[in-house]
């Protein structure tokens, strides 16, 4: 398989919209030749024996059931705040909308 060139490198980068210089555009072309590489070698690994899985190991579902159980009322869970408004958490603006 020939490796990735520069030129779908750069055309990879204009779909991302992404900016490279001509030394990324060499850099990451043997990268991404490497990867692709890798990628096809565990794509030639007889895998007729080994059933489809999304975890090497088995999951059960370890969450407790949803159950209504004593906690603080909402002047408890505020009283050690600087700031409340409307019983929530007020904070400092960060992104300048209002």
């Amino acid at each position: 398989m020939p490796g990735i060139t520069r030129e779908e490198v750069a055309h990879l980068a204009k779909l991302a919209r992404l900016e490279l210089s001509d030394g990324e555009l060499d850099h990451f072309a043997g990268q991404l030749d490497a990867i692709i590489g890798a990628v096809a070698a565990v794509s030639d690994v007889s895998d007729a024996d080994v059933p489809p899985t999304s975890h090497p190991l088995p999951l059960t579902n370890v969450m407790r059931p949803d159950e209504v159980r004593p906690s603080l009322t909402p002047e408890q869970a505020l009283s050690g705040a600087p700031a409340q408004e409307q019983q929530r958490f007020k904070v400092p603006q960060i992104l300048g909308e209002e």
